[in-house]
């Protein structure tokens, strides 16, 4: 992984209308086109270590396609800049073991979901006048907003004095936004991840820890399917608070639904997660 990359396209979208970035968008398509095809987990039979190729493959096509794409097309870098944060952040979740490398994945995910959010013009003005949280409150594109709160917050666990001097209260500001934009993203997402925020980090925020059940049952709501819900619910609310029965029932309500091939077929990558950790979990 090369952050270098993040930088280059920073400064290249920073200066707006770089050569270099206008550049071979024939090339760029063609390689997007590669990238999203690697990365799709649906329209096949999916085999969690078998992936991990293919996902470092996406993301090393979406890269070389970046500096191909050019300036004014804006849904082609976003797209490829929402799909890189995504994908470092499932490289970093699902296969990195190291905590340098990842640090190092959590880190340009966060970058390329900022670069993201910086192509609209009006995030950027809000920034420059409010300050960047206020930015974050102002901008449009979801999945940017949601993979720069995910991959920012679990950065941060490798950061602690930027958590506390107001990274986390901007992890508490994405989600917020996510959860207006679209509360069902990716079955339910911005209702997990607050939830987990809620329940870790509810004394830095200034939440009951209790106000995670809200968002975790939400999800749940939102899609049955989406094993991480009930695994993160026991993992982070009903075990803390030694609630050994809602504790069970979640893990097992997990399990149990992993039996159905459409269930684990629905979020292929984070379903087969979850169901890995479920199983540790139980004692």
């Amino acid at each position: 992984m090369k952050r270098v990359a993040a930088v280059c396209l920073l400064l290249s979208v920073g200066l707006g209308g770089s050569s270099v970035v206008a550049q071979e968008p024939a090339q760029a398509a063609a390689l997007i086109a590669a990238a999203d095809a690697a990365f799709d987990r649906w329209n096949r039979p999916f085999d969690f270590d078998a992936y991990r190729t293919r996902l470092e493959t996406a993301i090393a096509l979406w890269e070389e396609a970046l500096p191909r794409i050019p300036s004014e097309d804006f849904a082609a870098l976003s797209h490829t800049l929402n799909r890189l944060a995504q994908a470092y952040f499932e490289l970093g979740e699902a296969y990195l073991t190291e905590p340098e490398e990842k640090e190092e994945a959590y880190g340009a995910g966060k970058d390329y979901a900022l670069a993201s959010l910086r192509l609209d013009p009006l995030f950027s003005e809000v920034e420059a006048n409010d300050g960047f949280r206020a930015a974050l409150r102002s901008a449009s594109d979801v999945e940017a907003i949601f993979w720069y709160g995910n991959t920012l917050g679990v950065w941060l666990n490798y950061h602690q004095i930027t958590a506390i001097l107001g990274g986390v209260l901007d992890v508490l500001a994405s989600y917020e936004r996510a959860i207006e934009l679209d509360e069902t993203h990716l079955g339910g997402a911005p209702h997990r991840s607050m939830a987990a925020l809620i329940a870790q980090a509810y004394f830095v925020i200034s939440r009951s820890r209790h106000d995670a059940v809200d968002h975790y049952e939400r999800s749940i709501e939102i899609d049955p399917a989406y094993l991480e819900s009930y695994v993160n619910y026991a993992e982070h609310y009903a075990g803390p608070l030694g609630r050994e029965d809602l504790y069970h029932d979640l893990l097992d309500t997990a399990i149990e639904m992993a039996a159905d091939p459409q269930v684990m077929g629905a979020w292929p990558l984070y379903n087969a997660l979850a169901i890995r950790r479920a199983w540790t979990m139980l004692p």
